[in-house]
């Protein structure tokens, strides 16, 4: 009984940490879900906005008509239809949007390169429920239209959706967050949960991927806006176990290594569901040529189709998983086939020292081929991801010495044949001028731009943007990608660049990606123009475009690792190091946790990138660097007294636990507003804004629990 009631603590405690700022969560509380309010009514509906809310109501659909019922934020499910009286040989039509834009009464959104989906239409035979069958789960929709096309009247006395991502969760702990972010930017504050939620929608049962029943029609990616409805399905099984993190919500449903990229580390900093991490890695692998080592381009049911940047970002998946997981047998169980996949990849470096692409399939882009800087600089970054595996499971430092000389060969190359100094970019191959965002992102965050080039990338970045985002000219003249503009991200910040990544992220996340009024307001959309017209360039379908894509929510992870300076350097966060970068915030709080425990940053400056008071708190028995952007002294003084001096703005060798920037000639507590509504240190707040820590909470609770025990 005692240990019971010490677990239920444990259980409260966690729960208690994962609602903080909870009115940032845009994951709903229960999965049974109502529409919020009337967005338009065509004909005579009586009773319209009795469906909105939770409780029974009337509306009687007379003749031709149809009401547009918006759910205030995209959501995806089931939907379940409460009839009333109905005339005989009725039917009520349901069209799905995630764009304000594509409100049809002739069909929804589309899920495949086919036009719109068509229509599904339920034929309620008297009073009771009526429902979409499992096949015709939705992935994604903002608005909801109910369509009458008969004669005769039908009532309908409420609208369900059962909320249908997280599968694997409870349904009250949809919002169960177990990391954080706050800052006095709330529009920031929005991005970041909105990239949290994004995820989550992306987030599905595998019985109902995408079947693609489209794909392999005869020009389907031609088929434009003015294509006939057509049929579409989710009922593909694309992974083992309860859950998979898939591209889209809407579609395509399926597994993109590419897309977890990004994906991936958000999930990390915000559910921490890894779990479902692994089961999108297992199906990337279960389709591997294991005599090749060719890895796919995208999961079942896609066709086996390569890909080289692909190919890598699977590799980079389990490096990701390893780091964030700490499981060193999943790594080991994943090794031989890795190893393999990466010898693959390296086998294509030839007599320039840099890897000639053959294959063109990537993220959408043009061009792809030959010496391509993007695809060097990700194969870079993949070896040195496979020497840091390597050494963790003995790989023979012979090997991994082989790799090492492979990757220094593709720097030096890249760096003599594709950089242009008229530019400062490098081009994306030694046969045109385009100078790639992919490719130049990919060199900063490699590593494999020198640096004395990486701010002149910066700059030359940012002087590109139009009034909505970051271009990416390697996709077409006029094309906005989110994906690698979360790339871009990091680069700013790599290149001490801050201002430019915060400014970015306002552009184009948060005036653009949430407030424009065609957007869901809490996801994002996967692509657009850089004029700001919601067509993405390698589509012909616009409606085809989802507006929740994983891998445009770059911000979630980039706040908290760059922004909150909370970064993993070994696997679970047994080597860290903490270095906030606030720009022009002047607070900051962010968390989260692995399986060591958890992490935590707690920032004060003045807005101009000076820190004036750092908190932070890691796992016991970790150890990590202190970097305090702006500090001339000082030191970090833990909760049991001790001292560690900051000598040129850096700590070496600080042990896990709770500490705190005192600052030359203070006291360690002056300068503090925190992000509640106080001025005392953060720990000792409370109420809305609390920031106190977690991992000591849990602590103190796991040794209630070993004495009860």
């Amino acid at each position: 009984m005692l240990l019971s009631t010490a677990s239920a603590l444990l259980l409260s405690a966690t729960l208690t940490t994962a609602a903080k700022y909870s009115e940032y969560i845009l994951a709903p509380s229960s999965r049974t879900l109502h529409p919020v309010s009337v967005y338009k009514v065509n004909g005579t509906v009586d009773g319209a906005e009795s469906l909105t809310g939770d409780e029974e109501g009337s509306a009687t659909f007379q003749g031709p008509s149809s009401v547009t019922y918006d759910f205030s934020k995209n959501i995806a499910g089931r939907v379940t239809l409460n009839i009333g009286d109905v005339d005989e040989d009725q039917y009520i039509g349901i069209t799905f949007s995630e764009s304000s834009l594509w409100i049809s009464g002739e069909g929804s959104d589309g899920t495949a390169d086919a036009g719109l989906d068509e229509i599904l239409w339920l034929q309620p035979d008297g009073e009771g429920d009526v429902s979409v069958s499992p096949e015709h789960e939705r992935g994604g929709f903002r608005y909801l239209s109910l369509i009458h096309n008969g004669t005769g009247n039908v009532e309908v006395r409420r609208v369900d959706v059962y909320f249908t991502p997280m599968p694997h969760y409870e349904d009250d702990q949809l919002g169960a967050y177990t990391g954080w972010f706050h800052c006095d930017d709330e529009l920031i504050n929005r991005v970041w949960y909105a990239g949290a939620y994004t995820n989550q929608l992306c987030t599905i049962d595998p019985h109902f991927g995408n079947s693609l029943v489209h794909l392999n029609e005869v020009n389907s990616s031609m088929l434009g806006n003015s294509t006939p409805p057509q049929t579409w399905y989710n009922n593909y099984t694309i992974t083992n176990g309860s859950s998979a993190l898939v591209d889209g919500a809407k579609r395509d449903r399926l597994v993109w290594a590419g897309d977890m990229a990004i994906a991936v580390p958000g999930v990390v900093v915000s559910t921490n569901d890894i779990i479902t991490v692994a089961n999108s890695l297992d199906s990337l692998f279960a389709v591997q040529n294991k005599t090749s080592g060719q890895l796919p381009w995208a999961g079942r049911p896609f066709p086996l189709i390569p890909s080289a940047t692909y190919h890598m970002y699977t590799l980079i998946g389990v490096a990701d998983y390893y780091l964030y997981s700490d499981s060193l047998e999943y790594l080991q169980g994943k090794w031989a086939d890795w190893k393999k996949a990466l010898e693959l990849s390296i086998s294509q470096i030839d007599d320039s020292g840099l890897m000639n692409v053959t294959v063109p399939n990537d993220w959408l882009r043009v061009g792809m081929g030959g010496h391509n800087i993007e695809a060097n600089s990700i194969l870079y970054y993949t070896i040195t991801q496979g020497i840091m595996l390597g050494r963790a499971v003995n790989e023979s430092q012979s090997l991994l010495d082989t790799w090492a000389s492979k990757a220094e060969g593709i720097k030096s190359a890249a760096n003599t044949l594709l950089w242009n100094a008229t530019t400062g970019l490098y081009h994306d191959n030694e046969t045109t001028t385009l100078s790639p965002q992919d490719g130049n992102t990919w060199a900063i965050i490699a590593n494999l731009s020198t640096p004395s080039r990486t701010p002149l990338i910066s700059a030359a970045l940012r002087a590109r943007w139009t009034p909505v985002g970051a271009p990416a000219p390697e996709a077409g003249a006029d094309v906005i990608s989110p994906f690698i503009s979360g790339f871009e991200l990091q680069a700013h910040i790599l290149a001490s660049d801050t201002s430019s990544a915060l400014d970015l992220i306002r552009l184009q996340w948060g005036d653009f990606m949430l407030d424009d009024p065609r957007m869901t307001n809490s996801t994002f959309i996967e692509g657009y123009a850089s004029n700001g017209d919601l067509h993405y360039a390698p589509y012909t379908n616009d409606p085809r475009v989802s507006h929740a894509h994983g891998w445009a929510t770059g911000p979630t992870s980039t706040l908290t690792f760059y922004i909150g300076g909370i970064h993993l350097l070994s696997a679970g966060g047994r080597e860290w190091e903490i270095h906030p970068r606030p720009g022009d915030l002047k607070s900051i709080d962010t968390g989260f946790e692995t399986s060591l425990g958890g992490f935590e940053t707690q920032v004060n400056a003045t807005g101009n990138g000076t820190i004036t008071g750092l908190k932070f708190s890691t796992p016991a028995g970790t150890s990590g660097t202190v970097v305090v952007e702006g500090a001339v002294g000082g030191y970090l003084r833990s909760g049991n007294g001790t001292r560690v001096e900051i000598v040129n703005g850096e700590a070496q060798g600080v042990s896990g636990g709770t500490w705190e920037y005192v600052r030359e000639g203070g006291n360690g507590t002056t300068g503090w507003n925190g992000t509640g509504t106080g001025s005392a240190p953060p720990e000792v707040q409370t109420g809305a804004g609390s920031v106190v820590s977690a991992s000591l909470v849990l602590a103190g609770l796991m040794g209630l629990v070993s004495w009860l025990m």
